[in-house]
This record gives C-alpha cells, sequence and structure tokens, in this order.
C-alpha cells in the first residue's frame, strides 16, 4: 500500500488530502471514498493514519477492493507524506561501506569503519515534497550536496528494540535526500549544520508500508542529476542493517509514531567524485528506491 499526503492543483487554499495509490497509479481521498463506501471515518492526517494501526490499514485494504473513485495523479500536487514533524529526523551517517572509503579518499584521511551507527538529526524547516524546490544560497555553501536514502517510518511507540522485533515497529518505507552543505559541515565540524538548512530533506512521494515492502535489505536505490547515473547501488551493502540502527537508537530513546529514520547513503556523493560536481541552479535530482518510487527536485539558487 502507498500512502500520500496531497493536495489539488486546483485548490488555492491547498486544503491537504490523506490519500492512497491504486494500481493504476491513481490518488484515492481515503477520507470521502472510505465515508461513501464503508461508512467509517478514515483519519484525515498520516500521523493520525499512523497512529490507527492495524484498523487504518484493514479498513483500506477493504475499500482498495470495492473500486472507490479516484483522481489522475497528475490532478494532485504530493506533499511530503508527514507534512509536519513532531521532531527532528533521525539520520545515519557513514553506513555504506563504499562511501566510507570515498569520503575519506576526498579528506585525505585514512578510512575508518565506525564500531555503532553514527546517529545525528535534520530539522523539520528542511522537510519538502516532492517536486519542490531545494533552495540554493550561495552566502551559506559553494558545495551544495546530494545523497538518496532508504528511510523507515516508526509505526508504533517503541523503546529498547531487539533484534527480533525491531521490524515490527517499522510502519512502512520511504525517501530521504540527505542533501548537504559540505564546506559548512567541514567548518562546524560536524553534520547538523551543513545538513540543516531549510529545504535540505525532501521525503517521499509515498510512504510504501512495510508488509509491501518486505525486508529492506536488497532494494535497490539509485540518483540522478540531470539525467545522469551518480548513485547506484543497494541496500544490503549497508555497514549496519536497518534491524541494528534501530536497536542502537532505540536504546534508552523512545521512538513514537511518525519518527523516520534515514539510513545513510551509497557511494557515488559528488564530494567523492574527481572532479567534484556540486549542485548548481537548475539541476533537476531523481532518486529511486525499489518498491517505493521516485522523489525528484529541483535546485533553486536564491542568493
Amino acid at each position: 500500500m502507498k500512502l500520500v499526503t496531497y493536495v489539488l492543483k486546483s485548490d488555492s487554499q491547498a486544503k491537504q488530502y490523506l490519500g492512497v495509490l491504486n494500481d493504476k497509479g491513481d490518488v484515492i481521498d481515503l477520507v470521502a471514498e472510505g465515508k461513501k463506501i464503508l461508512h467509517k471515518d478514515f483519519p484525515d492526517t498520516m500521523l493520525g493514519f499512523i497512529d490507527a494501526g492495524n484498523v487504518a490499514l484493514e479498513d483500506t485494504n477493504r475499500l482498495l477492493k470495492l473500486n472507490p473513485s479516484a483522481l489522475a495523479l497528475s490532478s494532485v500536487k504530493l506533499l511530503s507524506p508527514i507534512p509536519k514533524y513532531n521532531k527532528n529526523i533521525f539520520c545515519v551517517g557513514r553506513n555504506y561501506k563504499l562511501h566510507i572509503l570515498e569520503g575519506a579518499r576526498a579528506r585525505g584521511v585514512d578510512p575508518t569503519f565506525p564500531p555503532v551507527p553514527e546517529l545525528f538529526t535534520k530539522p523539520t524547516t528542511g522537510v519538502i515534497g516532492h517536486e519542490d524546490q531545494i533552495h540554493w544560497d550561495s552566502r551559506v555553501t559553494q558545495q551544495l550536496d546530494y545523497e538518496v536514502e532508504l528511510a523507515m517510518v516508526i509505526g508504533k511507540k517503541s523503546i529498547n528494540l531487539t533484534a527480533e522485533n525491531a521490524l515490527s515497529a517499522v510502519f512502512g518505507y520511504t525517501i530521504v535526500n540527505d542533501v548537504s552543505a559540505r564546506d559548512a559541515q567541514k567548518a562546524h565540524g560536524q553534520w547538523f549544520k551543513g545538513k540543516g538548512f531549510d529545504t535540505y530533506c525532501p521525503i517521499g512521494p509515498c510512504i510504501v508500508t512495510a508488509d509491501e515492502f518486505g525486508s529492506p535489505s536488497g532494494h535497490q536505490l539509485s540518483l540522478k542529476v540531470n539525467g545522469e547515473i551518480r548513485q547506484d547501488s543497494n541496500t544490503v551493502d549497508m555497514l549496519f542493517s536497518c534491524e541494528e540502527i534501530l536497536v542502537s537508537l532505540s536504546a534508552g530513546l523512545t521512538l513514537e509514531p511518525g519518527d523516520t529514520i534515514a539510513t545513510g547513503t551509497p557511494s557515488g556523493v559528488a564530494l567523492g567524485m574527481t572532479p567534484q560536481k556540486w549542485l548548481l541552479d537548475g539541476h533537476v535530482l531523481d532518486l529511486t528506491i525499489e518498491g517505493i518510487g521516485t522523489l525528484t527536485n529541483t535546485v533553486k539558487k536564491i542568493h
């Protein structure tokens, strides 16, 4: 099941709707169709839907079998699946082996592999959706970079997860672009600032429920800039698996429904290229993960 948050392109008030994509890729208004066909009140936000748990999933599966009306995808604007987060996006740094090697080479240091997941966060002010613009402010960075990442969306309140039950806490999966200002990263000596500027966290285009996505290991992921493949890898190359990330992150730290965890990026970032090909005004990024779809954004120079 692929869930989306959207607005109608024809609606100047931009009211937000919760939808599900049918087999044709069209969008079903869950609230309207659920009321009309099942006579049920569906949650009207993604966070509300996640909170409702199996009941919402079961009702949606019933609805999909009854041929509900749908809107053409071209008539809507997809937002980030969760447009407004309650807290920061969790992220994992240096979690693909070849990316660790390229980063060390670019910085002229010996490569080291972290013994535990390296965790940081991105602020909610960075979150944008499918086909939104990534703002490039040349006053704060001359080294704008990209990172395609598989992200987990938590489905239930959890703490101290184990390897055996970790994935049971996951509601679904989506795509995150961990946009990064490499010079700001270096200047501040940590990841938060250089990855925390406004619009630096595109998420979408949908959340695929865990039952449909299956095991998070073994999915292809790629990123193109203006049609040129820059990143092309598989989640099997992760240093720490999704289960290991969840165990480490949830140790003594409560995860809540809707919390989103980006799991790291593979090799092929601009930082690791020779010469380095930083993002520029007008560049179009297409991030694709097998089983989810494609997240597209364009860079817009604002200063």
